[in-house]
């Protein structure tokens, strides 16, 4: 489990991103870059990274899930994953 003030930061800076789209997105058709340079760095989406939204794991982040493939496999053994099956052949 990743520390709590890491997934704090994540998520404060989503909300950052999202309060900010509209005007960054005014500001990059207008071409002002100078007034895009005022804005908060963390406002960038650039700046945001995918963590399993469970454990807030950055790495072997699985897209389509939300989560990590540590946690997807837990899930899937347990059969909490609608569709999922071990596979076997």
């Amino acid at each position: 489990m990743a520390k709590k003030s890491i997934i704090a930061r994540e998520k404060k800076r989503e909300k950052l991103v999202a309060k900010y789209a509209k005007k960054r997105e005014e500001l990059k058709a207008a071409g002002d870059y100078e007034a895009l340079d005022k804005l908060p760095r963390n406002s960038s989406a650039v700046r945001l990274h995918n963590r399993c939204q469970l454990t807030g794991r950055p790495r072997g982040y699985m897209r389509k899930f939300g989560i990590s493939r540590v946690t997807f496999r837990e899930m899937a053994s347990d059969g909490k994953i609608p569709g999922v099956t071990k596979a076997s052949w």
